[in-house]
């Protein structure tokens, strides 16, 4: 006579955002249909959902989390994060710039608007004469705060599953051996030798490729990208 296969209890929801968070990035995006899954059950953890989470660190787990809730519930954030304007991440400005519109954007993804914003408040952080120019020299770039360059940064990356931001485009150069004419095609800014053409031609989703937001304009040259994925707040300590 065979014996019954004992039953097995299935992962509380608890017990799996710890092994989710904790996972390699290859596992945790093979997990996110899960997640998806039992987002009613995230929904009923309430306040306590985000317990021991930094909103510090650039780790997009969090942002996916709070992507899926806030899809599911607009108004679980508010009510049970503490987030009246739905900005969870801590976003730290040198010049008291409010990044929360940007986070709003990116958690709604809104990837245009939110591109948008940053080549905005870029313009701003470089000065008064990019402002009115409405683009950046690349001799403006080292005028750009740490503190705000690395937010800018980071939000792309906590809301992206960690496929868009500046570091991300400078790793993906350093994989084509630093060449940009290798770079561009690779993150979706050239094909067949022509320029993407903006903004109708770019892939405003998540499914775009790697690295392919935040734009820089690239028609100007790679001086401007290359000052940008080399200033201090990626490469040094400020």
């Amino acid at each position: 006579m065979n014996e019954a296969k004992p039953h097995q209890q299935k992962e509380s929801i608890n017990e799996f955002l710890k092994s989710f968070r904790t996972a390699s990035d290859r596992k945790k995006l093979g997990l996110l249909k899960v997640l998806e899954e039992r987002v009613e059950e995230l929904i009923g953890l309430g306040s306590s959902l985000m317990s021991g989470v930094d909103p510090d660190l650039s780790d997009w787990t969090p942002g996916f989390i709070l992507q899926l809730i806030h899809k599911n519930d607009e108004n679980f954030i508010k009510n049970n994060l503490d987030c009246d304007d739905l900005s969870w991440f801590t976003a730290s400005s040198e010049v008291g710039f409010d990044y929360s519109p940007l986070q709003q954007y990116l958690l709604n993804e809104r990837f245009e608007d939110a591109d948008r914003f940053t080549s905005s408040k870029l313009r701003e952080l470089a000065g008064e004469r990019a402002v009115k120019r409405g683009y950046v020299y690349f001799s403006e770039v080292e005028c750009i705060p740490c503190p705000d360059l690395s937010t800018l940064n980071k939000l792309w990356i906590v809301y992206s599953r960690g496929k868009f931001g500046f570091t991300v485009q400078s790793k993906i150069l350093d994989s084509v051996g630093g060449r940009y004419d290798k770079l561009w095609p690779r993150i979706g800014w050239k094909k067949d030798g022509v320029w993407t053409r903006y903004p109708k031609s770019f892939n405003w989703s998540i499914d775009a490729p790697n690295g392919h937001m935040p734009l820089v304009n690239q028609l100007r040259g790679v001086r401007l990208m290359d000052s940008l994925l080399n200033h201090p707040a990626f490469i040094a300590k400020c």
